[in-house]
């Protein structure tokens, strides 16, 4: 570590559970991030900001002006651009000393096969179900941590799936890709814009922790923010033996 990134990280360097081992942890790390709208505009630049070595960040969405209501990693000069393109521009305005790899194409299952299996931790911040379970699948088949978060109107909730551990619970466990589930987008249903700032703060902090291995995470437990009253509510969820996914 120079000494430029001594001074950089010098406030994580002084916590006991970080130092200079694991910043130098953190440092070493590849991140991948499925979306860089209102979740992984937040997620990416405090992982940007905390010195991940290497993050790839997956979009194939273009910056709107409606966009700009919540998603900080943008601004109204870039409208138009790939929103990976502006997050890489605004992680490299911070801290140009991470490598940020773009890719604007939307994920499908061989990226995520290729990607994931290179990578040591990943974010989920997408908006749609399907690409949430076909990241999940390329984790549990990886064994690769998974962070996923989502925010709509006034409601957030994040959890951790962690493959590597045989009874932790994985994404399909709490979300069947069966289940009937409504796919509500934040263009029809609206959402608070510090909603997503939360969750997606989260997402970093819960990686940023598996990354240098501190703390408990939230795997096996699903946080749900009601943004109105400010209130979180934990639930508990087990492995499910039959899971389609990571059952055996």
């Amino acid at each position: 570590m120079n000494d430029d990134q001594l001074l950089r990280y010098s406030r994580h360097i002084l916590l006991n559970d970080i130092g200079i081992e694991g910043q130098a942890r953190l440092l070493a790390s590849r991140v991948v991030v499925i979306g860089a709208g209102g979740l992984g505009s937040p997620a990416l630049l405090y992982l940007g900001t905390a010195g991940v070595g290497h993050i790839t960040v997956i979009d194939n969405d273009v910056v709107d002006l409606t966009n700009l209501q919540r998603q900080i990693a943008h601004n109204m000069a870039r409208a138009g651009m790939n929103k990976a393109r502006s997050a890489m521009q605004s992680i490299a305005e911070i801290n140009p000393q991470v490598q940020v790899d773009c890719i604007t194409e939307r994920a499908d299952h061989a990226m995520l096969d290729r990607l994931v299996a290179l990578a040591d931790v990943v974010l989920d911040c997408c908006d749609n179900f399907v690409t949430r379970h076909a990241v999940n699948r390329a984790c549990v088949k990886h064994k690769k941590p998974l962070v996923s978060g989502a925010a709509i109107q006034w409601d957030g909730q994040i959890s951790v799936f962690d493959p590597r551990s045989n009874t932790s619970p994985c994404y399909a466990c709490l979300f069947p890709p069966s289940s009937e589930l409504e796919e509500v987008r934040c263009a029809v249903m609206g959402v608070f814009a510090p909603l997503v700032g939360i969750i997606g703060s989260m997402q970093a902090a819960e990686a940023l922790k598996l990354l240098i291995g501190t703390g408990s995470s939230l795997a096996g437990r699903l946080l749900m923010l009601d943004g109105r009253a400010m209130s979180w509510t934990e639930v508990r969820f087990p492995r499910v033996a039959t899971c389609g996914v990571c059952g055996h």
